[in-house]
């Protein structure tokens, strides 16, 4: 993909003087005598004084009110850095610190209903009613909560309060299958299960029930189940359940009348567990803490994507992929945040559009998936529905073509902002996205976040410009993993992020970095499946495939491709039999549908009469995928570092198939 050069967007008056980074940039000057000439300038000083950027941060927005603290930054050291020692701050404190009556706190839309308001009082009230409720269940600082649930105001309160106990959340929506959930919450140990009913997708009814007390089976430490009555009304007859579980009603929690009481935990206690896609084995579960989330998403939303107290933030999403928690980051900031729950192409390839319409969203994100979709669904929504409230678009989850950024341009919302956005559930933000102050340009994003030292280094750790190379951080991040779930000595935390370059986060993305600092990611440098936005790890796959009859081993792909698209073959060794290809593919799309999650239906289910692995038995999936991205064998595998390395050439040819018969 070669990136456009005249730009599609360029800032103008309001962005260059009353932008929130604009703001700063003037406050600097005022406060610490520190003068700019443009972002790149502040870029790189926020990237070498990292203790002089993040205090600023912390002062400009009222953190220095809250908490002392005795350090920014003492050892930078990576992993392991140690940020703001001595502050103390509650991540749902802070974000109802900023409530306000002039606005909704949440804005909620489920399929076929009308959106629904929450006030700022009224999410305090239910913060306060179901942390008192945790509490009397006996839940304390450090024990787990784990959510089974769509993106319902029910989770954004869970959340909240959780946190406000000093308690840890970790949570994995409905549509994944009971062994990708489990493979999860059993690591977290969770105590309480907060689980709905069911859900709506699709204009569809899912029924959860049975599939709760399967999970409640499996979660031998959980001894509280709080239902929210989502799709049914509150059942009279006792859920079957084990003896020792007991089971309250969302709806029946008493009123505490009060005032909710944050608990008071060090910046680095944990506040939720992140999961990652599982590529290598089991998902990993990545714990994050209060204050690192704070600041960073304060930065992250206010500094860089210009979020205001004024705007209606939507960003579509699951609960299981990070960028719930980006959303839910949008209360720091007092804006009203806008959840929808349900499918964004029901009743037609707009569906997130019209939510948009309906709910007033003046920022609104999705996946780029979704958008090379609407694009390629012939509609138009600019000129059917009034997006005029919208002033931005996020973009994230994957590469994106550069017609696609046309169209949005041209046909979704003329003269939107699009912030093409980089980062990753490792540390719940941007790495590189969108800055007001600069211009935007197809196929590009436009700058490394503030504070995050971003470069494309090769394998030998040579800085890169103009080139690609792997996308490495040199400098800690404060919502950089305070540790992973059951990970003595930090092992898999090492190496996850810092086998490859000692002391420097390599982040897994193929990237270059311009001379304007413009960024452009090119796909995974790792075998994670990036579908819709929605991470899962091969493992996943491969963990319900090969347990069917027939089925001997299996690889799967997630190929990013130069017109925007995604391509996920399955290649599968089957142990002979009479089943035709056709029967074999129903089979195998049932199952992962059943188990797993729709969204990850292999575009193609291949039969192949072998798989290359490395000498110690792995599978090479990242060398096939850049064969099928267009690398030649020589390329990808060295001679003598694969057995069965003939089927390298065998993924070749399939792949020149694919090209002639049209298939991809």
């Amino acid at each position: 993909m070669t990136p456009d050069t005249e730009p599609l967007w360029t800032p103008g008056p309001r962005e260059r003087e009353d932008s929130n980074v604009a703001v700063f940039m003037e406050w600097l000057e005022e406060t610490r005598d520190l003068s700019f000439t443009g972002y790149a300038e502040l870029w790189r000083w926020s990237t070498t004084d990292p203790a002089g950027f993040w205090s600023a941060v912390w002062e400009y927005y009222g953190l220095d009110a809250v908490t002392a603290y005795d350090e920014v930054l003492g050892d930078a050291t990576m992993p392991g850095a140690r940020w703001f020692t001595g502050a103390r701050l509650n991540f749902a404190e802070r974000c109802l610190a900023r409530a306000t009556d002039a606005r909704p706190a949440l804005v909620s839309v489920t399929e076929g209903a009308e959106p629904v308001e929450t006030s700022w009082a009224r999410l305090r009230r239910e913060v306060a009613d179901v942390s008192a409720a945790l509490r009397r269940m006996g839940v304390r600082p450090g024990d787990c909560v784990a959510g089974y649930l769509t993106n319902l105001p029910q989770a954004v309160v869970a959340l909240l309060a959780t946190a406000a106990v000093g308690a840890v959340w970790t949570a994995c929506s409905p549509d994944f299958g009971t062994p990708s959930v489990l493979a999860r919450l059993r690591q977290a140990r969770p105590t309480v299960l907060v689980a709905a009913d069911g859900y709506r997708y699709g204009g569809k009814e899912h029924d959860k029930r049975s599939t709760v007390t399967e999970l409640l089976d499996g979660l031998p430490t959980v001894r509280h189940l709080l239902t929210v009555d989502h799709l049914f009304p509150p059942r009279t007859d006792p859920w079957s359940l084990r003896s020792d579980v007991t089971v309250h009603a969302w709806s029946e929690l008493p009123s505490t009348d009060q005032e909710p009481h944050f608990t008071d935990v060090p910046f680095d206690h944990p506040l939720w567990i992140l999961w990652s896609s599982g590529t290598t084995g089991v998902p990993k579960g990545i714990v994050q803490g209060h204050g690192g989330i704070v600041v960073e998403l304060l930065k992250a939303l206010g500094l860089g994507a210009d979020l205001r107290p004024e705007d209606r933030y939507l960003f579509v999403t699951t609960t299981s992929w990070m960028v719930w928690n980006f959303l839910v980051g949008g209360l720091l900031h007092g804006s009203t945040i806008v959840l929808h729950d349900g499918s964004p192409t029901f009743p037609d390839a707009a569906g997130a559009w019209r939510v948009a319409e309906r709910t007033g969203a003046t920022m609104v994100g999705v996946g780029a998936a979704y958008l090379a979709a609407v694009e390629k669904s012939g509609l138009r929504p600019a000129a059917d529905l009034d997006l005029g409230a919208v002033r931005s678009v996020l973009q994230t989850g994957s590469a994106m073509a550069p017609s696609t950024w046309r169209w949005a341009h041209d046909h979704l919302a003329p003269g939107v902002w699009l912030q093409s956005i980089c980062g990753g559930t490792d540390v719940c933000s941007v790495l590189a996205g969108g800055s007001p102050l600069l211009p935007v340009r197809a196929g590009r994003m436009q700058c490394p976040a503030l504070g995050v030292a971003l470069a494309a280094w090769d394998e030998t750790g040579r800085p890169l410009t103009g080139e690609q190379g792997e996308l490495v951080v040199t400098a800690p991040l404060p919502s950089m993993p305070l540790r992973f779930v059951d990970d003595p000595g930090d092992a898999r935390y090492r190496a996850s992020y810092f086998d490859t370059y000692p002391g420097v986060w390599r982040h897994g993305d193929w990237v270059t970095v311009e001379e304007d600092l413009s960024v452009v990611v090119s796909g995974r440098s790792d075998s994670t499946l990036n579908r819709m936005g929605v991470r899962m790890g091969s493992a996943d796959i491969y963990a319900v495939v090969e347990q069917l009859p027939g089925v001997s081993d299996s690889l799967v792909v997630g190929v990013e491709q130069p017109d925007g698209g995604y391509f996920m073959p399955l290649f599968v060794v089957t142990d002979g039999g009479e089943e035709t290809d056709e029967a074999l593919r129903e089979r195998i799309t049932a199952a992962i549908r059943r188990q797993l999650s729709p969204r990850h239906v292999p575009d193609v289910i291949a039969r192949v009469p072998g798989l290359p692995r490395t000498l110690t038995g792995k599978k090479l999936e990242v060398p096939v995928k850049r064969i099928l991205q267009g690398a030649r064998v020589s390329e990808v595998a060295g001679p003598g570092a694969v057995t069965n390395g003939s089927m390298l050439d065998w993924f070749a040819e399939f792949r020149a198939r694919t090209d002639s018969n049209g298939t991809r």
